[in-house]
């Protein structure tokens, strides 16, 4: 089941999210998150009409996605760029797909009119799902990104809504 995020699976999603943060490459960035960061930012997205969501299996939360503006200014009022992260758990049963289009159905309803991913060089998987979602790589940018004591490209992939 795809839903919205509620202040009560921040705990959940912390326990997803920040060992991703922590120990993968997928994300860039190593701070991890804490409840009072990912409140902010459940209200940050519904202040914006942006969505938040949350992919339960077997009473659980098992992964999450969100977007919200791809750049700021009203010129890019229409693009935006997400974030989807899956527990191991939610791997390979179909959960990501849904949760890619539930993201997807929100933006495009609150008038999107295309998505960006950011995808990791490193982040094969990621970069192979998106694909299949129907997203086309338009940039690589060339070390970017630096975690690990190492430089990283990232793949900038986009999705026409509209």
């Amino acid at each position: 089941m795809i839903r919205p995020a509620l202040p009560a699976d921040i705990p959940a999603i912390l326990a997803i999210w920040n060992p991703i943060i922590r120990d993968t490459a997928v994300t860039f960035n190593p701070v991890e998150k804490t409840p009072q960061d990912l409140a902010q930012i459940l209200s940050d997205k519904a202040a914006a009409g942006h969505g938040f969501l949350v992919a339960e299996y077997l009473g659980m939360v098992v992964g999450f996605g969100l977007y919200g503006q791809f750049r700021g200014g009203a010129g890019y009022a229409h693009t935006m760029e997400h974030t989807i992260v899956l527990s191991e758990m939610a791997r390979g049963k179909g959960i990501g797909r849904a949760l890619m289009t539930a993201v997807e159905d929100h933006a495009r309803a609150g008038g999107a009119h295309s998505i960006f991913a950011g995808v990791s060089a490193e982040n094969t998987l990621g970069h192979a799902f998106h694909l299949a979602m129907g997203y086309h790589e338009v940039a690589r940018l060339s070390r970017v990104g630096f975690k690990f004591g190492r430089w990283m490209d990232l793949h900038l992939m986009q999705k026409m809504l509209a």
